[in-house]
């Protein structure tokens, strides 16, 4: 492939760069889950590896690519950064206690509800507007949310469902604020956000129980797959609506489920199939009418 022709994929106007920037942003995250199970510890130690790892990696890459560095880059955030951070603690420690009590499948898909509450503060904090064309597929994703829930009513997955649903609220409310405050370092966001998780699990944590295998896995998981991921989501909203932004990054709830599979053969259950099925054809059905929109 040529330079000319590999310039002809790359997104020209900023809405395409927001929808890349979160396609590509939610399949890094997709692999949450696989590196999450392959630990080998508790939720408290994999959260504690997940933020150590997160800090290190964000901090560096800000000190050696933006000429202000990390000090002056967090200075001039200001107060969004700590309360932005502070919601993606809120997220990621119950989205790790999520996959290690309920099934993969059921926590993505559950989380595919972030445009709902997303939707939701955007409106009652920045006054944004909301398309019926997306508050269609926001009532699908909530019908399909539904479904998945109802069939842990009765089950141990209880937990870790009602551990998901708390995940898509610290989200929602995270995209809201940042789709207010676009200035703000995404990647200074989530380095801090992995600072403060490591400090505050450290405590319950056993870091000295750590196999070379577990800090390998979580390394790659904390340095690479998702900072990216998370940085290129909040990097999104500086392009397209908050609310559009996270149902875009409902992708993740396609791949995550196929990886369990593949990986560790969990297979989901009829209701997790059904609810997933409703929001797999919500996407797709917003997808196309936005496309023709453009």
């Amino acid at each position: 492939m040529t330079v000319a022709q590999l310039g002809a994929l790359m997104p020209k106007s900023s809405i395409e760069k927001g929808v890349l920037a979160a396609l590509v942003g939610s399949l890094l995250i997709s692999f949450d889950p696989v590196f999450i199970r392959f630990s080998g510890t508790g939720g408290f130690d994999t959260a504690f590896l997940f933020g150590l790892f997160t800090a290190i990696s964000m901090s560096s890459v800000i000190q050696v690519t933006d000429q202000r560095g990390l000090i002056r880059v967090m200075k001039q955030s200001g107060w969004p950064l700590i309360i932005s951070s502070l919601l993606i603690v809120g997220s990621a420690s119950t989205f790790v206690l999520s996959v290690k009590h309920t099934d993969v499948s059921n926590t993505m898909i559950i989380m595919s509800g972030r445009p709902v509450t997303t939707a939701a503060f955007s409106w009652l904090y920045l006054r944004e507007k909301t398309s019926p064309a997306l508050l269609a597929a926001i009532v699908g994703v909530i019908l399909g949310m539904g479904i998945v829930v109802s069939g842990s009513l009765e089950s141990p997955h209880l937990l870790g469902d009602a551990l998901a649903l708390l995940t898509v609220i610290f989200l929602g409310l995270n995209g809201a604020l940042l789709r207010r405050y676009p200035e703000v370092s995404r990647m200074a966001v989530v380095g801090l956000a992995g600072f403060f998780m490591a400090l505050i699990m450290f405590f319950p944590a056993q870091p000295s129980s750590y196999t070379l295998s577990t800090w390998l896995i979580m390394g790659a998981m904390g340095l690479l797959s998702a900072p990216i991921g998370r940085v290129l989501n909040g990097v999104s909203v500086r392009y397209i609506p908050a609310a559009e932004a996270a149902l875009i990054t409902l992708s993740s709830t396609i791949f995550a489920p196929i990886w369990a599979f593949i990986i560790f053969r969990e297979v989901p259950t009829s209701a997790t199939l059904l609810g997933g099925a409703v929001v797999l054809a919500t996407i797709f059905g917003y997808i196309q009418w936005t496309r023709k929109r453009r």
